[in-house]
């Protein structure tokens, strides 16, 4: 698996992305809220996940920050995805994802890159929860 993270990946169409805030489910693992929507794969999907990352302006003003942050989740996600993607490519789906900051203060990379490990291992039981019937 290959640990880039390529324009095809990122989520930029303002239909999928209105229809992922319209229709999708979400969660909150601190400092992230995801928000996320399966969807049946296509042939013609190289990716499994889109994904986009946000962080709130009204709390960091400079923009300096904003991207900072962004960067560091990108880099978190981006190192763990893999396992994510196996377990989509298994099942034949395809995931629009969008991880919302909603720190108060900047976090370390490390705790973001434990958090970044919950959030995948989250999603990969939302799915089994709400296709596959397993409750807790």
């Amino acid at each position: 698996m290959s640990y880039t993270f390529t324009k095809e990946e990122r989520l930029c169409s303002k239909r999928l992305i209105e229809s992922l805030f319209r229709n999708g489910s979400s969660f909150v693992v601190y400092p992230y809220r995801v928000v996320f929507l399966y969807t049946p794969s296509k042939q013609q999907d190289v990716f499994p996940v889109q994904c986009m990352i946000s962080v709130s302006k009204r709390r960091f003003r400079k923009a300096v920050d904003r991207n900072a942050i962004k960067r560091r989740i990108r880099e978190a996600y981006r190192l763990q995805k893999s396992d994510l993607y196996n377990f989509l490519q298994e099942h034949s789906l395809h995931l629009l994802l969008a991880f919302q900051y909603v720190g108060k203060e900047e976090e370390p990379y490390t705790m973001l890159y434990q958090r970044m490990g919950k959030v995948l291992t989250k999603l990969k039981d939302e799915h089994t929860q709400i296709f596959m019937g397993e409750a807790d």
